[in-house]
């Protein structure tokens, strides 16, 4: 049978079921470029509102995964298990820069492959853009030589891995079809099944800031990843997490890096940051079957080694850990974010709070758009804080006076200061497979 892509998206958007043997086809025109960007587009805007099978996003994750390599482990001597996770995105998630470092100071062992950021949240990789040096896009060899003797290693998509994600995630980004559970399900566990991982822990972040904005769109994404992942062999569970809020006190690339740092210093963490990295290590070292206790790692400063190890292996400095002020990007402006009258935060629209930073430059308006690492936010009030004229909602970290002053009436439009202020409780839900 002859397969034309506008067959298969006009299947899709009347609501039929895929064949395995369509999905391979559109997958293979995702990876070799015969189908253009404008049919992957309509098919990606099919998919959003039809939906998939679990069939289907079964096949699709699977051909993503094979349209590259997958990695392959043997003869590289790991004496733990190869652990991830894998967050929907928020508005400053810095997560995986601790993470990361924390498994592996537990005796895990971390291969990471991450993503850039999509729509209002911040990506993994353009944080560590932001850190000299750093090598998100090294070669395989690299790659599995940083994760033997560092413990973890967060790198991009590479050339041979997953490569139909690839473009896949950037005509999403700039297409409105981002919050597609298929979609977000496949790509996400493309990308790690070509790892070759032992387990993978899922963080869907719910709220404001996060694509899924409702508890029952959170809790289908992660029923679905975690069903999907476990049909394929990958041992797999799931954190539902509250993205109503920021989560830290920075927003934007080099300010993340820099609070992720800190964090790993234990200078003064952020205190519901540190409960969703420590929750998030508890799955992960129970995955594996790994004993280790987090947060007396955490305290012992062995995490913050393994990030600075990571650092070198990757190519940034080796003296970053000890002193990122002297390598990170700063911007020209940086100006406080006052209310328009004093009182105490209620609420807050995250995703305006992550809509400034992209007006800043932090973010992209489109697929091949540059960042500028160096803008954003930090020192962002969070509910139940008292702001006026001695407490900003943010210092804004700006290009200009005038994207300073553009990004603040986006930023003050966020908050909220009636009615009660939200629960505090940042881990949701926990999914495992049935």
């Amino acid at each position: 049978m002859t397969l034309l892509p506008q067959e298969v998206i006009r299947r899709k958007r009347d609501g039929a079921g895929l064949s395995d043997e369509e999905i391979a086809f559109m997958v293979a025109g995702l990876t070799d470029g015969s189908i253009g960007d404008g049919q992957i587009a309509a098919f990606a805007m099919a998919v959003f509102f039809q939906g998939m099978t679990m069939a289907e996003r079964v096949a699709l994750t699977r051909c993503m995964t094979r349209s590259g390599v997958s990695l392959d482990w043997r003869g590289v001597d790991l004496p733990g298990p190869l652990l991830d996770k894998h967050s929907t995105g928020g508005v400053g998630d810095k997560v995986s820069l601790m993470l990361a470092p924390l498994i592996a100071a537990c005796g895990g062992f971390v291969p990471m492959i991450s993503g850039r950021g999509l729509g209002h949240t911040g990506g993994t990789l353009d944080k560590l853009d932001a850190v000299p040096g750093y090598d998100t896009a090294p070669d395989l060899d690299r790659f599995r030589d940083a994760v033997r003797t560092a413990g973890c290693a967060i790198i991009g998509q590479t050339d041979d891995l997953a490569p139909a994600d690839r473009r896949l995630y950037a005509i999403r980004d700039v297409t409105a079809t981002v919050e597609s559970i298929p979609l977000i399900t496949a790509s996400i566990l493309s990308k790690k099944l070509a790892a070759g991982l032992d387990g993978l822990v899922m963080d869907v972040k719910m709220g404001s800031g996060a694509f899924a904005a409702e508890r029952t769109m959170a809790r289908e994404l992660a029923e679905s990843i975690v069903t999907v992942a476990d049909g394929a062999g990958l041992p797999a569970r799931a954190l539902i997490t509250d993205m109503d809020r920021v989560l830290g006190r920075a927003v934007g690339n080099a300010l993340e890096v820099a609070e992720a740092v800190a964090f790993l210093k234990n200078q003064s963490p952020d205190p519901r940051l540190r409960a969703v990295v420590l929750a998030l290590a508890d799955e992960m070292l129970a995955v594996g079957g790994l004993s280790a206790d987090p947060a007396a790692v955490l305290d012992s400063g062995r995490a913050l080694e393994a990030f600075a190890r990571m650092i070198v292996a990757l190519g940034g400095p080796a003296d970053f850990a000890d002193r990122p002020d002297d390598y990170l990007p700063r911007a020209p402006v940086i100006l406080p974010c006052l209310p328009e009258r004093p009182g105490t935060v209620t609420g807050m629209d995250a995703r305006r709070v992550g809509i400034a930073v992209v007006t800043l430059g932090g973010g992209r308006r489109d697929a091949g758009g540059d960042i500028d690492h160096a803008v954003g936010l930090s020192e962002v009030a969070t509910i139940g804080e008292t702001v006026g004229p001695d407490r900003p909602l943010a210092m804004v970290h700006a290009a200009s006076e005038a994207a300073a002053a553009a990004a603040a009436d986006e930023l003050r439009a966020a908050f909220r200061f009636d009615g009660e202020a939200a629960p505090s409780q940042v881990v949701l839900e926990r999914i495992a497979p049935s």
